[in-house]
């Protein structure tokens, strides 16, 4: 249980250095990107969307606190399920449809 609540911090850490358009060196992929690629890409769109979805992971894991505290081993599921649907989420949206790529009027 305190790994958990240490890990919601953590996200919640996260998600708001990311809501502030900031961090994008700690998303992975664009990390490793050269200085040219990187500048194809709207670096404050995509950390406010990493930010968000930081929120979403840490109210999922919320979940599974307050299973261990309420003695409701299905809110386990509900937390586990729906933290595996918000990452396949994240990986189809971000992959998809170019939408953090810099439009031509940028």
């Amino acid at each position: 249980m305190i790994v958990s609540v240490m890990m919601i911090g953590l996200f919640l850490g996260l998600g708001t250095l990311f809501i502030n358009g900031k961090g994008a060196s700690l998303i992975a992929g664009y990390n490793t990107m050269s200085e040219e690629e990187k500048e194809k890409y709207d670096r404050i769109r995509l950390c406010k969307f990493m930010g968000k979805m930081m929120y979403a992971l840490a109210l999922s894991m919320v979940l599974w606190v307050l299973s261990d505290f309420l003695d409701k081993p299905w809110l386990l599921y509900v937390g586990l399920v729906l933290f595996l649907g918000i990452v396949l989420f994240m990986i189809i949206y971000m992959n998809t449809g170019n939408r953090f790529q810099k439009t031509l009027s940028e």
